[in-house]
């Protein structure tokens, strides 16, 4: 029986998706030959309401030089940031005397807009492509992972921070205590912990399943941060709801007495205790609505080949490899996948091999029906493509099979 990452206690996995590949894995079919699969599964701990893998590839295996996200690609994530950036500077009155963090800063999408003010800054950043994006941008970066050891190093030679920042990292990393740890080591008496991830409460109520896959070890919730936060003399202070990524939870964390305590930490544990968060009976539904979706978008997409329809993808989103590796969709159901990315194009996709083509091919392809795996940004590229889908047909799947 596998124990918590979290508090150590035994816990049951809910669902097994079977052996799974790296999610960000888009390679040449020559280096997929001997290509490295897991066996994912998930499960919760009811003890300290953690819903997490059971195991996780190594780190170096997830995040490289060849590491295949990058934030800037999209204009929503760019006005996104921007907001997180006028956020924290107004809640902390930041100045050119300040000093912030970011863990996980990818290509500079955020801090950039620090450093446009004259506010010091410092990102952390494993993966070395992306780093060197950000570092172009004049942004002080250091090329490696975030722990209790690299907080150390840093606090020896930068000052305490008034801000420490994280978005969509802090769900990838398996030695969570280590990271609280480094955060209580750098974090100023007054400062604040913010960091922003895929949220369980939407994830159980989208049935949006697909955010499951080898980067996010942990979803969390209000109720697993507040457990955490209590290990490490911390607390949660105040949540934020977010759209991005399909639905995400900006948490809000201080030094354990130093700040007021927000009315919506208590609203949001009310709902998703109303929700079932706390019980694993949520969790053994949640993975037979998953076979749902599983039946229905297969059966459909075996009917529209049957019927000799064209269908292609849009996105080839980390979360895609979920869905297409457990569904077992590859070229034989779907031609191929259409994605803005340059480092994925020409390439394929992990597992299954579906062929990824430059966006630019999209409007020449004349598919019937275009499944979208970058649901999450579906209002933004519905909205693009408009004009050209109007005698298409979209397929979505979360939160169930759909043609629209």
């Amino acid at each position: 029986m596998p124990k918590c990452l979290v508090c150590n206690s035994n816990f049951n996995p809910f669902v097994n998706f079977g052996e799974m590949p790296i999610a960000n894995n888009f390679a040449n079919l020559n280096e997929l030959i001997s290509e490295y699969k897991f066996t994912m599964q998930v499960g919760f701990c009811e003890s300290c309401y953690m819903v997490q893998l059971v195991e996780q590839p190594d780190r170096e295996r997830m995040f490289h030089s060849n590491y295949a996200f990058y934030s800037s690609t999209s204009e929503y994530m760019k006005q996104h940031f921007q907001r997180f950036y006028t956020q924290i500077k107004e809640k902390q009155s930041l100045s050119s005397k300040s000093f912030v963090i970011e863990i996980g800063c990818n290509d500079g999408i955020l801090l950039e807009n620090f450093i446009n003010e004259n506010i010091s800054c410092l990102g952390i950043e494993p993966s070395k492509n992306v780093a060197d994006i950000a570092i172009s941008k004049n942004i002080n970066v250091i090329n490696d992972f975030f722990d209790e050891s690299l907080a150390k190093k840093i606090a020896g030679e930068f000052k305490k921070a008034d801000a420490i920042m994280s978005a969509n990292v802090i769900c990838h990393i398996p030695y969570i205590h280590s990271i609280f740890s480094g955060v209580k080591l750098l974090l100023d008496q007054e400062g604040i912990f913010v960091f922003e991830d895929p949220y369980l409460g939407e994830v159980i109520e989208k049935n949006s399943f697909d955010q499951i896959y080898d980067e996010h070890v942990f979803l969390f919730s209000a109720l697993s941060v507040s457990k955490i936060c209590k290990m490490h003399g911390m607390e949660l202070i105040d949540v934020e709801p977010q759209v991005t990524h399909g639905g995400s939870m900006r948490y809000f964390i201080s030094h354990e007495g130093s700040k007021e305590i927000s009315e919506n930490v208590g609203k949001s544990i009310a709902n998703e205790k109303s929700l079932g968060l706390h019980r694993n009976e949520s969790f053994n539904s949640f993975g037979l609505n998953i076979n749902k979706i599983k039946q229905d978008l297969v059966a459909l997409l075996k009917k529209l080949k049957k019927q000799g329809k064209k269908i292609v993808a849009y996105g080839a989103t980390s979360k895609s490899t979920t869905v297409t590796n457990y569904f077992g969709i590859g070229p034989e159901l779907i031609e191929c996948i259409f994605d803005t990315t340059p480092i994925k194009q020409n390439k394929f996709s992990p597992g299954v091999h579906i062929p990824i083509l430059p966006y630019e091919g999209f409007h020449k392809s004349n598919p019937d029906y275009v499944l979208l795996f970058a649901w999450n940004h579906a209002k933004e590229i519905m909205s693009k493509e408009k004009s050209y889908m109007k005698d298409k047909k979209w397929i979505t799947y979360i939160p169930e099979v759909k043609i629209t």
